[in-house]
């Protein structure tokens, strides 16, 4: 069953490192459908995994500039007093109960359809969130910092339930809110956000018994070889056909999560 976890982090790995996509999307319902792993660990052993392997990407783009740290501060603001509160209420409910196992299967099975859709739309939607539309662009002057902060408070809630929400999801609110900063500053910033949030709700998880270290483990093992290789060939592999056929196995997970 290692041998298992660790193949399937290397390939979890290698398709992040050739699309970009979250291994939350990936991973999270990989092990509860495959492996029967229950959802709550397997949202609590991914939210830490998830921290692990952003840490790296979080130092490259600090090291090169490309981290708005105010935008990554009020995205925190709302963020991590979010997956608190959130943690909070799980634990409240009884994280392995079978009330809190159905909103996290039902939660997550809306936000892989939701990425999909992004995956499916994304330059429809970049092109939308650069669009200097007057009612838009004056709504966000005004609003551009507690949007920001709410944006964090609602992926801090739905990263903490489900582990995903930090990648493709939160990159299309940043766009629509910061249309002038540079795609490879949104993305620094948001790995950079991803990494306390995932390493906070992954450490409430571990307080409620819900992260299998040795399976944590096995996943490492496989992922970062497969994140270094994917990373290598991305550029080889068509984006119009891979993107449609993620987002496809994504909506179709999403859907059997959710019925």
């Amino acid at each position: 069953m290692e041998l298992g976890y660790t193949l399937s982090g290397l390939i979890v790995g290698f398709i992040v490192g050739v699309t970009g996509v979250g291994g939350g999307s990936l991973m999270t319902p990989l092990l509860i459908l495959m492996f029967g792993i229950s959802p709550a660990t397997a949202v609590g052993t991914d939210l830490l995994y998830a921290a692990l392997t952003k840490v790296g990407g979080a130092w490259v783009h600090n090291y090169r500039g490309t981290v708005q740290w105010e935008l990554v501060g009020r995205l925190a603001i709302g963020s991590l007093p979010a997956a608190l509160f959130t943690l909070f209420g799980l634990n409240a409910l009884g994280v392995e109960n079978r009330d809190s196992s159905d909103l996290i299967t039902n939660t997550l099975g809306v936000a892989l359809f939701l990425t999909s859709l992004v995956l499916l739309f994304r330059h429809q939607l970049s092109h939308l969130g650069h669009s200097h539309l007057g009612f838009l662009a004056t709504w966000r002057d005004r609003h551009i910092v507690s949007a920001t902060v709410f944006t964090g408070v609602i992926l801090g809630i739905l990263v903490t339930i489900t582990s995903v929400g930090a990648g493709a999801l939160g990159m299309v609110a940043l766009v629509f809110l910061y249309p002038r900063s540079s795609t490879v500053n949104l993305v620094g910033s948001d790995i950079a956000h991803a990494v306390p949030l995932t390493l906070i709700a992954g450490l409430g998880h571990a307080y409620m018994g819900t992260v299998n270290f040795s399976l944590l483990g096995s996943l490492l093992l496989g992922s970062l070889p497969g994140i270094y290789f994917g990373s290598h060939v991305g550029g080889r592999i068509p984006d119009n056909i891979l993107r449609p056929v993620l987002a496809t196995i994504l909506a179709i997970i999403g859907t059997k999560l959710m019925w």
